[in-house]
């Protein structure tokens, strides 16, 4: 989560593409559009209408200036689910990402006092107080892990219950309130204890190891969940809402950032090669498994049978639905990719790698 809120800007380089392009369609209007064409002279009455409580309006032209939009087709197979990753020039207003810039350096200012300042946070009391249940480091990588993981997803499947009580933004301050500092807490533990524990190999000097290894963790950013890329929503600054994607990454698999997550692990670990990092993996890997069965659960509960006809043309296997023909690529599919939070994930991904140094640098100094 501290990595999403880096993946927009409300600025993009890049020229509009056509006005002529169809917006891709939300649930609310996926009967409406199954109902209506403009060159269907005898409509039949749609598969869908009896069961999704959509209202009827007709297909419309987006004439606003759009970043990144593929076209529909009639041929093109009908969408139930959103656009993920789109960014509308028309939408942005500047007195939002103002409020998001000051929200983003408030909550960076507190999270340091309360939680990373050794001499004020209780980060180091937290670590210290899971550091007493086991001398040994995999031991506590797992329990750290584990503290996150009941934690965060624990609150996920509160968010309904959450929202109707003290409403969407609140429930986002307080989910992320309490899961970023813990996930500080995690990362930097695995930092400085990654190399602690049992040597199980040492690949290392293998030819050609580090770049599989640099390529795939570069690769596993792309899976990022699409609801990263809202981030004026991550931010409280838009109201969050719980999307049903069906674009983009979401055609290869349906949970994107539990297969990154998994290509991150394994890539790690390969690198490392020790017992701390096999357990770091383990944890990582688990959670992500268990929430990719706790997503589509709530998403069944939100969405019902919008849910289901997304859930039976995509895959949890990548590229699973594509093989067995359950999920058709438009002709143009590289275009979805072609929009900005992929750009910034690019310069993310990168520098990040670049300041590789600095950032375990800083988490030394803090000695947890």
């Amino acid at each position: 989560m501290a990595t999403s809120i880096f993946l927009s800007h409300p600025l993009f380089p890049f020229p509009p593409l056509s006005s002529k392009h169809h917006k891709i369609p939300t649930p609310k209007q996926t009967s409406a559009i199954l109902a209506y064409h403009p060159t269907i002279k005898h409509i039949k009455k749609p598969f869908f209408n009896s069961h999704f409580p959509f209202p009827y309006k007709p297909r419309k032209e987006i004439w606003s200036i759009s970043v990144g939009r593929t076209q529909i087709d009639d041929k093109d197979e009908i969408l139930v689910g959103e656009d993920s990753a789109e960014f509308q020039l028309s939408k942005q207003k500047i007195s939002s990402w103002v409020y998001f810039t000051g929200i983003l350096g408030v909550v960076l200012y507190v999270l340091n006092v309360i939680w990373i300042d050794n001499s004020t946070g209780f980060g180091k009391s937290f670590i210290d107080a899971v550091s007493t249940i086991s001398d040994s480091h995999e031991i506590v990588m797992l329990s750290l892990t584990l503290i996150f993981a009941i934690v965060h997803s624990g609150l996920a499947s509160l968010r309904d219950k959450g929202e109707e009580l003290i409403g969407e933004r609140a429930f986002r301050v307080v989910f992320a309130g309490i899961s970023l500092p813990l996930a500080v807490s995690t990362i930097v533990y695995f930092i400085n204890h990654r190399y602690d524990g049992v040597q199980l190999w040492q690949l290392q000097s293998i030819a050609g190891l580090h770049e599989l290894v640099w390529f795939s963790n570069f690769i596993s950013f792309f899976f990022l969940y699409p609801s990263t890329f809202n981030l004026l929503e991550v931010a409280a600054v838009d109201k969050p809402k719980i999307h049903l994607w069906e674009t983009g990454i979401m055609r290869i698999t349906r949970h994107p950032q539990m297969v990154g997550q998994v290509i991150w692990c394994l890539a790690h670990t390969l690198w490392i090669g020790n017992s701390v990092a096999v357990a770091a993996s383990v944890g990582l890997i688990g959670h992500h498994l268990f929430g990719a069965w706790n997503g589509d659960r709530r998403l069944a509960i939100r969405h019902g049978e919008a849910f289901e006809v997304v859930k039976n043309r995509t895959s949890v296997i990548p590229f699973a639905a594509i093989l067995d023909g359950r999920q058709k690529l438009p002709e143009d599919y590289y275009k979805e990719f072609f929009r900005l939070p992929y750009v910034s994930i690019t310069a993310l991904t990168l520098g990040a790698y670049f300041l590789h140094p600095i950032m375990q640098a800083a988490s030394y100094r803090l000695h947890w």
